[in-house]
């Protein structure tokens, strides 16, 4: 896999809890740990296959215990809701960016069909 932005600068602000990556473009993005849990590329979250993914409820407070590297392209985020196991390759990471408002929605519409009220901070 060709990575196509690799970020130069990654951020993780805590209290707010959002992980802000720069990239070799300069473009940024601001990432919150909520949207990050709920997109994890995990097998746990995404399933073993189309149609199979497991909607993550009550991620409203977690955060970002650790960031680990995995390799040159990608980094193993540890939640503080003890999930460890999604790789996000800097390419996804980049996706999520971009897409990060419609995916945030989709997500809200998915909460919504099933019938959850997201806990307001």
């Amino acid at each position: 896999m060709t990575t196509k932005h690799r970020p130069t600068e990654i951020h993780l602000h805590q209290k707010s809890r959002v992980l802000e990556l720069v990239y070799d473009n300069g473009v940024r993005h601001k990432l919150p740990c909520e949207f990050l849990r709920v997109y994890s590329p995990s097998a746990e979250v995404t399933g073993h296959g189309p149609g199979q993914e497991v909607l993550q409820l009550g991620k409203e407070d977690v955060n970002i215990n650790a960031i680990e590297p995995v390799g040159n392209y990608a980094v193993k985020l540890v939640f503080s809701d003890g999930h460890d196991t999604g790789i996000f390759d800097w390419n996804y990471l980049y996706r999520m960016g971009e897409d990060q408002d419609a995916l945030w929605q989709k997500y809200l519409k998915r909460l919504a069909d099933a019938g959850h009220q997201r806990k307001v901070n």
